[in-house]
């Protein structure tokens, strides 16, 4: 639906630290991985962290001011991919 990247990932937390440890946690897996993060906008506010790594784009946010923005419905037509995640943790795979 776009050409700006392949995947958008929305996630959110309670407060502003909240945002920065998922925002920091991300990072750190995708340098374990070897993925190149090409940026990270938003981070010293810690409302809505973007990261960058090209393919996807992550968007981190404060609960309310991702209601307020509403991605999901501004991209109500795209199609949505189920993570193997059940209460925030993956799921066990036995």
């Amino acid at each position: 639906m776009t050409d700006v990247t392949d995947y958008f990932i929305i996630c959110s937390a309670d407060s502003d630290r909240g945002v920065k440890t998922i925002a920091d946690n991300i990072e750190k897996k995708l340098k374990e991985l070897g993925d190149k993060v090409l940026g990270i906008e938003g981070y010293t506010e810690g409302k809505w962290i973007l990261i960058d790594t090209t393919d996807i784009v992550i968007h981190v946010f404060y609960e309310p001011v991702r209601k307020f923005y509403d991605l999901e419905g501004l991209w109500i037509d795209a199609p949505r991919i189920k993570l193997p995640f059940e209460d925030g943790f993956p799921k066990n795979s036995d």
